[in-house]
């Protein structure tokens, strides 16, 4: 039998043990081999060790949590042993270059200069537009970001959208319900996830709503509060979508914004909400843009190599079409008049 005793320091008892020490009996509930004891501002643990330190772990987690934000709940009881809560392995280290720990131990952390002017541009603004050819890790960063935000419970929630644009396949012939036939568009997002929360975990959070993945069209109606939010492949926005989106945002939420204007789905005759909102909110105070190039691009040294043979070739087109402008309005300049036309 081991014993630990937990000393509570400038805690109301009332705030943090609940009304007739409810959080206890509790938390003893879910222990039933060991034994917590209240007295005065001590608890005492008595057990076995692999539980007592698990034990040991929930009460550092809810004390920080009273320190935030000044009463532990039932509800948050609940929240820390049904999610087990984040060891102190998978709490954000001091090291400035760490965005977070990943599911397996590895560090996430900028592995290029743009990259982390993104993550400054993150913590420094409350929305913040990702700009960049595919590779360079607007997403992963970006979710990493959001990953980090949850561990350290500056939000209490997640929320990852995008616009599900029909490319070259229409919805309708793929098999399954809408979630079956919206998830693959999604899969970018899961895989970044999976990378950074081990995946009972990342279950849970989805069940109970505190990850939410969803296409944008759900975002209607609803203001998002104390959450991360992100909208991946923002290109493919209206100009509504995108003030419909941006209008969501309630207190205490960070908001990102991705997207690649060199792969826009929409039709030929419909305007990128992206770019739009890039004009409006570009010099907007508390609204950070961070645009990647190339040189950012960390998959397959090839996928570089492609960004920018693709990249010469839109310059190509565009300087063509914008001389052929040129000589069709010098043509028409010259043009006699047609007193009959």
């Amino acid at each position: 039998m081991v014993e630990k005793v937990i000393t509570l320091e400038n805690i109301s008892l009332i705030d943090f043990l609940g009304t007739e020490n409810q959080n206890i009996k509790q938390l003893a509930a879910a222990f039933p081999s060991s034994k917590i004891i209240s007295r005065g501002n001590e608890i005492k643990i008595q057990g076995q060790t692999p539980e007592i330190t698990k034990i040991h772990e929930l009460f550092s987690s809810l004390i920080d949590h009273y320190h935030k934000f000044g009463k532990i709940t039932e509800n948050s009881v609940n929240r820390y042993l049904s999610a087990d809560a984040f060891t102190d392995e998978e709490v954000i280290a001091t090291s400035p270059d760490v965005i977070v720990y990943g599911s397996k131990g590895g560090i996430i952390k900028a592995r290029t200069p743009n990259q982390q002017k993104l993550i400054d541009a993150v913590e420094k603004n409350d929305l913040t537009f990702a700009l960049g050819p595919a590779g360079t890790g607007k997403t992963y960063v970006s979710v990493a970001m959001a990953v980090r935000a949850l561990k350290n419970k500056e939000v209490r929630k997640i929320i990852i959208s995008r616009p599900v644009v029909e490319a070259g396949e229409s919805l309708g012939f793929l098999p399954g319900d809408m979630k079956e036939k919206v998830d693959p568009y999604l899969r970018p997002i899961y895989d970044a996830l999976e990378d950074m929360i081990p995946i009972e975990k990342l279950k849970f959070y989805q069940e109970n709503k505190i990850i939410e993945i969803a296409p944008l069209a759900y975002m209607r109606g609803r203001t998002l509060n104390n959450a991360f939010v992100l909208l991946d492949e923002a290109q493919n926005t209206t100009p509504a979508q995108m003030k419909m989106f941006l209008t969501r945002m309630g207190p205490n939420a960070k908001v990102m914004v991705n997207g690649d204007w060199t792969q826009i789905d929409l039709p030929r005759n419909q305007r990128s909400g992206l770019m739009e909102a890039l004009n409006i909110l570009r010099n907007v105070k508390g609204v950070g843009v961070v645009e990647m190039t190339a040189d950012d691009v960390v998959r397959h040294r090839l996928v570089k190599e492609i960004v920018n043979a693709y990249t010469k070739l839109e310059e190509e087109r565009r300087a063509a079409k914008e001389e052929a402008l040129a000589e069709n309005g010098e043509a028409r300049e010259h043009r006699p008049f047609n007193r009959n036309r």
